[in-house]
């Protein structure tokens, strides 16, 4: 197994769909693609590619960490009790374990991920 890992940003593979959950949904009828594309570390560490639809949504990390690299794409994130920050093609951020805020995705968002649990 190779050490280094390059991340696809235009995979082939099949991706996994999904939505918001219900309860986390504020508006619009967001749809969400994953591909997957490396675990690490006992299953605590995922990273690939992620793409979501306009929408509005919450965002609670829990014990996650996530790094997030625009690909292309529009959204604004607004942390609980803090300013909207918008972020575009080329921009890279970090919602650090305890984030909660609302995830709005303005223009169809494609980024790269990495998560650590």
């Amino acid at each position: 197994m190779s050490l280094l890992k390059t991340i696809d940003t235009n995979p082939t593979l099949a991706p996994r769909e999904s939505g918001p959950l219900p309860e986390r949904l504020i508006s619009g009828n967001p749809a969400f693609k994953t591909w997957a594309q490396d675990v690490a570390r006992g299953e605590t560490v995922h990273s690939g590619v992620w793409e979501a639809t306009p929408g509005e949504t919450r965002s609670i990390k829990g014990e996650t960490f996530e790094f997030c690299h625009i690909l292309s794409g529009l959204l604004e994130i607004t942390p609980e009790g803090g300013e909207p920050v918008v972020y575009k093609a080329g921009d890279s951020f970090v919602m650090k374990p305890g984030f909660v805020g609302v995830w709005k995705t303005i223009e169809t968002v494609r980024k790269i991920y990495v998560t650590v649990s």
